[in-house]
């Protein structure tokens, strides 16, 4: 038998992401989803759903709309997710410019880097920058840059 050993006090669940996407969830599909389980639960049933809730609730920027979220959910691994959909991932990270973190990195010998929004932002700059002084324009392509 086994038992629990922590849970979340109410506060501190209502506090979460996930709470909040359940929410929304629910306000998006009509459900009345309560706990995690049931989210779940509802996720593996409605893969399509889930997928297309959780790329419109983090607000994905994308220059292309997707055609459709999956064309086979059955077919694991090689399923295609969100085809015809262009979109920039550098554009996606540094859109916000805040404290919360953006990378956590946990390594080996427990080396771990956290880069917050901010620090990225001034790290992609600074790279950016350093290109442009080497002689590299916008749209050029960069061949074996790392």
């Amino acid at each position: 038998m086994s038992r629990i050993l922590w849970s979340p006090s109410p506060e501190r669940v209502q506090s979460s992401n996930m709470y909040h996407f359940m929410q929304w969830v629910n306000s998006r599909y009509s459900k009345s989803l309560a706990q995690y389980d049931e989210l779940y639960q509802w996720s593996v049933a409605y893969i399509s759903d889930f997928w297309e809730g959780w790329w419109q609730y983090i607000d994905i920027k994308a220059s292309q709309a997707y055609t459709s979220v999956i064309d086979d959910p059955n077919r694991m691994p090689g399923a295609k997710w969100f085809d015809g959909a262009r979109l920039n991932f550098a554009e996606n990270l540094l859109r916000y410019r805040d404290d919360q973190p953006a990378l956590i990195f946990y390594g080996e010998n427990n080396i771990k880097r956290r880069f917050t929004y901010a620090q990225l932002y001034t790290a992609v700059a600074g790279a950016a920058q350093a290109l442009k002084a080497s002689g590299v324009k916008a749209g050029d392509r960069v061949v074996g840059f790392m």
